[in-house]
């Protein structure tokens, strides 16, 4: 039986703060927890039913430090699905430091306030099936450990690195380093229209706001997704997940053979 002070600390880890405390975050769900350790990644506790931790190989929990059997009542107890799956995992956050140099030489994404868990997620996601290696968030951006953050992103975090920094300072760096801004505003020209590089920075704004006029500055290349239909109700844009997506298709359809 799990004890009353595990549960506490467990619970504890879905508040941010206490997650930049601890150095770790929580991941739930068979998928989820059996790719984290297929990938090696640190996982540091694992609490599963009986049946799901019986269906692991022994090399795949041999470096967890913590492996306890639980009940569905129990991880009820400390998920934050509405209906928990059969494990949950506790891992170390990666040391990763961002190397502006190396950043500089691929298609990056810098995120400008995107607040909402299920974008962020969508985003990552998207990044990592179209082989973008590097996100940069600025500080108000929704943290990426979020619970909600993990799910939708569906294991995608193995492939991406999520970096949080000042983005006047990075898109500062970026022009000092001659490395285009493509900012994703609705009087650019279409994407389909517009000359796409192999390298650059895809800038990409608030839910509601769009990109803060303050980063107006940096961007050398505006561009967006044109609209299609001619409905003039009901839809007036896309949200950033489904837009980020949009982009980053077409910008490795031309900037790279597309392969299977």
């Amino acid at each position: 039986m799990i004890s009353k002070n595990k549960i506490k600390f467990l619970i504890s880890l879905q508040k941010k703060k206490v997650r930049d405390q601890e150095h770790l975050f929580v991941i739930e769900g068979d998928k989820l927890v059996r790719e984290f350790l297929t990938a090696d990644f640190p996982v540091k506790m694992l609490l599963s039913k009986p049946e799901f931790r019986n269906s692991l190989l022994p090399e795949l929990i041999k470096n967890v430090n913590d492996i306890e059997d639980v009940s569905y009542d129990e991880l009820k107890q400390i998920s934050t699905l509405k209906t928990p799956h059969n494990a949950l995992a506790v891992v170390s956050m990666p040391e990763t430091e961002m190397n502006i140099s190396e950043v500089f030489r691929h298609i990056c994404v810098a995120l400008d306030f995107v607040q909402d868990p299920g974008n962020l997620g969508t985003i990552i996601r998207a990044a990592a099936w179209f082989g973008i290696k590097n996100i940069v968030c600025s500080g108000d951006c929704v943290d990426v450990y979020n619970s909600k953050v993990i799910q939708s992103s569906m294991g995608a975090l193995l492939h991406v690195n999520v970096f949080y920094s000042d983005l006047k300072s990075f898109l500062t760096a970026a022009t000092n380093h001659q490395v285009p801004v493509f900012g994703t505003l609705l009087e650019g020209e279409s994407i389909y229209d517009h000359k796409l590089d192999n390298k650059g920075i895809i800038l990409l704004g608030n839910e509601s706001r769009g990109i803060s006029c303050e980063l107006f500055p940096f961007i050398s290349e505006k561009i967006r997704i044109p609209k299609f239909s001619g409905a003039k109700a009901g839809i007036d844009s896309l949200n950033v997940g489904m837009a980020a997506s949009v982009v980053f298709s077409e910008f490795l359809r031309k900037s790279s053979s597309v392969t299977d």
